[in-house]
């Protein structure tokens, strides 16, 4: 049995990755970013992140309103405050977007930031259905831009060792994955989430995207069959779910389930994989929600573990024969 264990602040993988990997900009220029939407993952996550990066900076942050977006800079130290994303756009000092706008918002202001000739990264999910999206990368194509989706999960460290250890065979062929994510969404992020189809609420679109982006990243493939079934339990209205259960087939023939909730106060969270090797066949990832740290499991089966311990204890009775044979008996077999 192997345990990993990670310190890492997820979301402070997102920056350097994107802008050091994809834009290779000057490292001697000042990168100026430009928040589209006041919002509380900007807050809380992604400005620190900007910081701590060798370079970048936080120049400006837009809200539809103006009162909002004034009191989000005075709070964060930032020097540019918009009551508008055209004017932000407008502002030829920032380089780079962070869209975190409500779900509907992304297409339209993805696009607006392409003709602006601002590089994007852009909260998932991208938009609310494919032709959107695909219409939101061809325009940041056209404009010559780079368009990134925040699926940060696949920049933590635990993730990328997993990902490691299936691509060397730990557990031989994968077969199976069990993602469990169900929690309960803290007062503070519910609104829209639970009341506003139109915003693009609801578990799937808040929780299931990033799962299913996991599984992507980590097995390396892509799924190509999907089914489920939705709750709307206790927290949800106007026809969102709260709650999803669903099977995904990937093209190396994983079935992958998936849980998701919104409503569930109790339950830990986090990805299992299983392989066809006999002796070390399973992967499991857990890790505390909304937390940066977890661990990795590299489990043995059972019955491989059983032949091990019988192994042991026979060899320990052998070992007790031979002492006692020479006159040495320490009371164990």
């Amino acid at each position: 049995m192997l345990t990993f264990n990670w310190n890492v602040p997820i979301m402070h993988y997102i920056v350097p990755i994107i802008l050091r990997q994809k834009l290779k900009m000057d490292t001697k220029k000042i990168t100026r970013w430009g928040l589209i939407g006041a919002s509380t993952i900007a807050r809380q996550h992604m400005v620190a992140a900007i910081r701590a990066q060798d370079g970048h900076m936080v120049q400006a942050v837009a809200s539809s309103s103006q009162e909002r977006a004034d009191s989000f800079a005075t709070d964060c130290d930032i020097p540019s405050a918009y009551g508008s994303v055209k004017k932000l756009l407008a502002d030829s000092s920032i380089d780079v977007v962070y869209i975190s706008t409500t779900n509907e918002l992304h297409h339209d202001q993805v696009i607006a930031a392409a003709k602006a000739g601002k590089h994007v990264l852009c909260e998932k999910p991208l938009a609310l259905n494919a032709e959107d999206a695909i219409e939101m990368v061809l325009a940041c194509r056209k404009a010559g831009v780079v368009m990134a989706t925040n699926h940060h999960l696949r920049n933590a460290a635990t993730h990328r060792k997993i990902r490691d250890l299936i691509a060397q065979g730990a557990i031989g062929k994968p077969l199976f994955a069990r993602v469990f994510h169900a929690v309960y969404l803290p007062p503070h992020l519910q609104g829209w989430r639970l009341d506003k189809p139109n915003a693009g609420g609801g578990v799937i679109l808040d929780i299931t995207v990033h799962d299913v982006d996991t599984l992507r990243f980590t097995l390396g493939c892509e799924p190509v069959e999907a089914i489920g079934m939705t709750q709307s339990a206790s927290m949800a209205k106007e026809g969102l779910e709260d709650g999803v259960m669903a099977v995904l087939r990937f093209e190396n023939g994983l079935l992958a389930q998936l849980h998701d909730a919104f409503t569930v106060k109790h339950a830990g969270t986090g990805i299992e994989y299983h392989g066809e090797k006999r002796r070390q066949n399973r992967l499991a990832y857990t890790f505390g929600e909304r937390l940066p740290f977890g661990f990795v499991l590299l489990a043995m089966a059972l019955d491989a573990v059983a032949e091990d311990l019988v192994k042991e204890h026979a060899g320990g009775a052998a070992r007790k024969n031979r002492w006692s044979d020479k006159g040495i008996d320490n009371g164990c077999a």
